[in-house]
């Protein structure tokens, strides 16, 4: 089918981690009452899109030369196999991300960011030097937690330096939350686990109970923050998504899995149609 070609093409190409960043940040944005200049989320999409590009080859040439120690899967072989071409697009991009800092972002603001950046780089640079954190309790402070809230504070960052905070706090939480699951369920669904779905651990519970505490958390704050609880209700409904997903594993091929567990993520884009049909 051409749309699971399409899919399949956004995850390869690692367009998917970009559209996902952008989508929350800019619902951030929006739960604020703010609206971020066009050079933000251009910034964030670049910045996140080089990051993973980069990320993918480096994880390619490891597993190629390593082929025991490293597991690759059809995303890595598309990045190697397509390296001459993707790597100077992302050395590209990152150049178009240096110059949007240099003429865009306040001088405030690149301190702030600074600090998420190095602390990027550090995990990056950890884990394909071959130092994969090690955590002391791997439940909690695992690298799918460390992932997720990188990735989290990189999409909030925008919306938390010129909105209120607190309206957009609990989206920001349940989203980091979110990043997290996402990273969990790929990690299980690749390694072949998530196989126990009465596992009070498992994806499907995990998911489950995560859709739920949102919805109910959707509705205590609907009178209240009604924008904050549109935005928890789409982060609610990724969450069940990826339970139904975790269901429907066996029945999809491996990459259109990796790519709807990031195409779950987008219901925020939802708000976004359903407020320009009521225009």
């Amino acid at each position: 089918m051409i749309a699971s070609r399409v899919l399949n093409l956004w995850h390869l190409t690692s367009m998917d981690a970009p559209t996902v960043a952008v989508v929350w940040s800019l619902g951030f944005a929006w739960v604020g009452g703010v609206r971020l200049p066009a050079w933000v989320p251009a910034l964030l999409a670049l910045t996140v899109w080089a990051v993973y590009v980069a990320d993918r080859v480096l994880d390619a040439r490891a597993g190629l030369r390593s082929p025991d120690n490293n597991i690759l899967r059809e995303r890595h072989f598309f990045h190697w196999r397509y390296r001459r071409i993707l790597l100077p697009l992302a050395g590209a991009a990152a150049c178009a991300v240096v110059w949007l800092i240099l003429n865009f972002m306040p001088v405030v603001a690149r301190e702030r960011n600074s600090m998420l950046a190095a602390a990027a780089l550090v995990y990056f640079m950890r884990v394909h030097a071959g130092q994969r954190p090690a955590p002391v309790l791997p439940r909690i402070f695992s690298k799918e937690l460390l992932v997720g809230l990188l990735f989290t504070c990189g999409c909030a960052l925008p919306a938390l330096a010129r909105a209120p905070i607190w309206p957009v706090m609990a989206p920001v939480g349940l989203f980091a939350v979110l990043a997290w699951l996402n990273c969990r369920a790929i990690d299980a669904w690749e390694g072949g686990g998530a196989s126990a779905p009465l596992d009070p651990f498992s994806i499907a519970a995990s998911a489950g109970a995560i859709g739920v505490a949102g919805l109910a958390i959707a509705g205590v704050l609907l009178m209240w923050q009604p924008r904050a609880a549109a935005m928890i209700a789409a982060g609610a409904a990724s969450a069940l998504l990826l339970a139904l997903l975790d269901g429907l594993r066996g029945r999809l091929a491996a990459v259109t899995l990796r790519a709807m567990a990031d195409l779950v993520l987008l219901t925020p884009a939802v708000i976004a149609v359903v407020g320009w049909v009521r225009r």
